[in-house]
């Protein structure tokens, strides 16, 4: 009830704001009149300034109607508040839910599917490992994944009880403070001083069921643990990695779910105890069915043994199966006891967060960028002021319902990550949902996916709890316009010819995705009329042109526009959108220039503009939005975008690609003003010159200072150099690029040879593609520094490509050598070359010889192709079938 109130709050503050905030964009007076007013006023009265007076009359009478309503509404609920005695919530590690501790007790013959997880902690538990202090092993896992049962079989083992001097059990849960946790200790062991109990003594200790991620609460307690034996241990078991590692985990040991078998076989000990084999043997193949329902959760499997021992005919056990088995009307001690638990513990807004995973057909995949959105949209993630921006706090949240095993099947798709619901906590979900809503929501089918196609009112019911409809794949009708409270309407990939004019009444709308409608060619005014709108998905359309009036949506954040093909320009009043977190233009291949007042947009964080290949004109005004993250594609040349723009952006992270058409020395000092060494987020860097061949010699001197120039960070994972024509390599390429895992080198002139890339610690490929003046591969390449007798300088090992696995040197036509190193270095245990080489590639080239010494140095090569390269064919033989040489390496390919 207090909830039905607090949305009816909400609907009409929001209503009320609504028409105030028409009013001032559309600069009409008359738009002043509110919904439930407008019906009110005759459309035949002219307007005047008398006729404004009588509406604002009106609509004040309104008001204060519906505030007498709510009034009388809320003295109710008060009078309810003291009747069953209810009082404020206070979180001081208190979650109102009371489990009897563990007893460190279970009886082994009911346990199914986990000998291999025991006999893993048992080891583990008897390694003797030298370190000051107990070592501590941590069992994480799901609600209901039996963790506790687990632990509590390892920590009755035989081997355990001989293997320590003294064996603790403590049930830590909500109160985790060393107090408390010393007085159980202290009654376990007769003995009134925790150091007296353990001082000397090889002790194991365990803990179960430990929530706080507090480290100021643990400290004390495993200071006073330090002074047991060597060999001490402490057995932890938790839902949520996050205490695990607080704790200081040296093992984690992650538990999984159990099979369709081992449920049926624990569910079936329980509904039959007692009864001889034949009693049930009719009941099998239904039972086996009903099991799969557990999900591999043991929690269900007992609780559905339980409940099926009631259970005498064929019949009622059909129904069981038939029924979504959370929607049985038990208590919650007797269906969901640690679900509760998990559930109570989260924050308010959290809860609100699970409770909206109700609302997606189950099994179905969700973008996450989206699910977050969607909170934000119904103000789940506006409750707390801790953090100032919402997409963190929403990623946050996801974050720790992620701990509690809500989300599965994680898979990234480029930029996006897309994940499911598990399905028990989909099912939990739900049935909190019906339970808090006294509506007709109760009869529907949790997993029928939410439709407006039959226009039912339980359906109707759920979008209105929800405050969401989420349809794809199908268009809901037309009707759907009455479900005004919706904060958010999914319309995915429903084949719809053209967005409702009818769309323009839900004026509470905050996120609209209308994605996947390939006939939309335009946006219609009635979107532009939605106000409140902060995202606005129009992906994956046949949009042509947007129209002005979209700068009327001043709350937007996130506007999305990629793969619409045919849009050539902005208009100019999206600038007006000064709340903009997100535009995202990727592969808007047709779009050629941005606003010229993108320098308004001054809270854009991500520009995402992947394959804009003729998005040539950037506005200087990009230089002054500096806290923007994300920018894939940025043109520079002479009439384009200057690279200078990207002097202040050092907030830049990811990928960025530069194409740069170099005309003068002025696009030097531009490469110098870019200071992307000062861009520490960029972790792949992809360069491209776009210029024509250039050999007079000031040419070739703008391409070797610009690419001087344009020195990246330390911290860059991947770079590729495409198209340079310099006659040397930047200095920083072999020095400063410590991280750097991925190297490639495309299209070069005037280079012919390859600089010292051997020092690069984490490089792991290496591409070299089309380099046609390459004439040799020195030993300055391995990075050895070496004397003129082979002999290394330095004492200790020397390491070349210490983690290279594939090198590859295609389409270089004038390579003819390959310097090898001496046989005295060859014989140097303390020279290490490529120690971890797996594939070495060579395509069209002059090389009459592979350097011997060096690749026998490279002993975990594996494969080795040469394509196309008729020296190397003719000495080595097909396949290199005539040479001893290649004997060693497992896969040759000579072609």
């Amino acid at each position: 009830m207090l909830e039905e109130v607090c949305k009816y709050i909400d609907d009409m503050v929001d209503e009320w704001n609504f028409a105030a905030l028409k009013r001032r964009i559309e600069g009409r007076s008359e738009d002043l009149s509110l919904p439930w007013a407008s019906k009110k006023v005759c459309p035949l009265i002219p307007s005047s300034s008398s006729f404004m007076c009588f509406k604002k009359v009106v609509i004040r009478r309104d008001m204060v109607k519906n505030i007498t309503e709510l009034r009388e509404r809320l003295d109710v609920i008060a009078v309810k508040k003291d009747l069953y005695g209810l009082r404020p919530l206070v979180r001081s590690g208190d979650r109102g839910t009371v489990r009897l501790p563990s007893t460190s007790l279970v009886h082994e013959k009911m346990v199914y599917g986990r000998d291999t997880d025991k006999k893993i902690l048992v080891r583990k538990l008897m390694l003797e490992v030298v370190q000051v202090g107990p070592q501590v092993i941590s069992i994480v896992g799901a609600t209901g994944i039996g963790k506790t049962t687990l632990a509590e079989l390892v920590y009755n083992d035989n081997l355990l009880k001989n293997y320590f001097d003294v064996r603790v059990s403590v049930w830590v849960s909500d109160d985790f403070s060393p107090a408390t946790i010393a007085n159980s200790i202290e009654l376990k062991v007769l003995l009134n001083r925790l150091r007296d109990c353990i001082s000397g003594k090889k002790f194991l200790l365990f803990l179960d069921d430990v929530w706080t991620e507090d480290y100021s609460k643990w400290e004390p307690l495993k200071e006073s643990l330090n002074c047991g034996d060597p060999g001490s241990k402490i057995l932890v078991t938790t839902r949520n990695e996050r205490v695990a590692r607080m704790m200081g985990s040296d093992e984690i040991h992650y538990l999984g779910r159990l099979s369709d078998e081992d449920c049926w076989m624990l569910m079936k000990d329980i509904a039959f105890c007692g009864q001889h084999e034949e009693a049930h043997q009719e009941f099998e193949v239904i039972s086996r069915e009903i099991a799969k329902n557990c999900n591999g959760l043991p929690l269900a499997a007992k609780f559905l043994g339980s409940l099926l021992r009631t259970k005498r005919t064929k019949q009622e056990w059909e129904s069981i199966l038939q029924s979504v088995i959370w929607e049985v009307h038990v208590s919650e001690a007797g269906l969901f006891p640690l679900l509760f638990l998990s559930y109570k513990d989260l924050s308010p807004v959290i809860k609100q967060c699970f409770l909206y995973c109700g609302v997606f057909p189950q099994k179905s995949e969700i973008v996450v960028e989206k699910l977050i959105r969607m909170w934000m949209a119904l103000g789940y993630l506006s409750q707390t002021e801790r953090m100032s921006d919402l997409e963190s706090r929403g990623i946050e949240y996801f974050e720790n319902l992620i701990m509690y095993s809500v989300f599965k099947d994680f898979v990234v798709h480029g930029d996006r990550v897309y994940c499911k619901i598990d399905e028990t906590m989909h099912d939990f979900a739900q049935f909190l949902k019906r339970t808090k809503s006294q509506d007709h929501n109760h009869g529907v089918n949790a997993k029928k996916k939410l439709s407006l196609q039959d226009y039912s009112q339980p359906l109707v019911s759920q979008a209105q709890v929800y405050r969401s409809l989420i349809c794809q794949n199908e268009l809901p009708s037309e009707r759907f316009y009455v479900i005004t409270c919706l904060r958010v309407l999914s319309l995915c990939e429903c084949d719809m010819q053209e967005i409702p004019s009818s769309i323009e009444a839900l004026i509470h709308l905050r996120y609209l995705d209308l994605s996947g409608n390939g006939s939309i060619t335009g946006v219609s005014e009635s979107v532009c009329k939605l106000y409140y709108l902060q995202t606005l998905y129009l992906s994956n359309c046949w949009l042509r042109q947007i129209p002005r009036k979209i700068g009327n949506l001043i709350y937007l954040r996130h506007l999305d526009f990629s793969w619409n093909s045919y849009i050539e320009e902005l208009p100019e009043p999206i600038c007006n959108l000064y709340d903009l977190r997100t535009l995202n233009i990727a592969y808007c291949s047709r779009l050629s220039r941005l606003p010229r007042g993108i320098e308004k947009l001054s809270r854009l964080r991500h520009l995402p503009n992947d394959e804009t290949e003729i998005l040539h004109q950037i506005p200087q005004g990009l230089e002054k939005l500096t806290g923007l993250q994300t920018l894939r594609l940025f043109h520079a040349g002479k009439d384009w975008s200057k690279l200078g723009y990207l002097e202040r952006l050092d907030q830049l992270s990811e990928s960025l690609e530069l194409k740069i058409r170099l005309h003068d020395r002025e696009d030097v000092n531009e490469a110098r003003k870019a200071a992307l060494r000062r861009k520490i987020n960029i972790q792949r860097l992809k360069i491209y010159f776009l210029d024509a061949m250039r050999r007079t010699e000031g040419e070739v001197s703008i391409s070797n200072e610009t690419m001087e120039a344009l020195q990246p960070s330390p911290n860059l994972h991947y770079l590729t150099i495409h198209g340079y024509k310099g006659t040397k390599f930047p200095a920083w390429i072999s020095s400063s690029l410590s991280h750097l895992k991925v190297l490639e080198f495309q299209g070069f002139s005037n280079i012919t040879t390859l600089p010292c890339l051997g020092k690069l610690p984490e490089l792991k490929e290496l591409s070299v593609w089309v380099m046609e003046d390459l004439r040799s591969v020195g030993r300055e390449f391995l990075g050895i520094e070496g004397n003129t007798d082979g002999s290394t300088p330095s004492s200790g090992v020397v390491i070349s490509f210490p983690n290279l696995e594939s090198l590859s040197l295609r389409g270089c036509p004038n390579w003819e050598e390959w310097e090898d190193i001496t046989a005295e270095e060859e014989k140097m245990g303390s020279l290490l070359i490529m120690p971890h080489l797996k594939q070495l590639a060579i395509h069209a080239c002059r090389l009459t010889q592979l350097p011997h010494r060096l690749l026998r140095k490279a002993s975990s090569l594996q494969h080795l192709t040469i394509e196309r390269s008729f020296n190397l064919l003719e000495h080595y033989g097909k396949n290199g079938s005539g040479s001893r040489f290649l004997s060693h390496i497992p896969h040759v390919t000579v072609s």
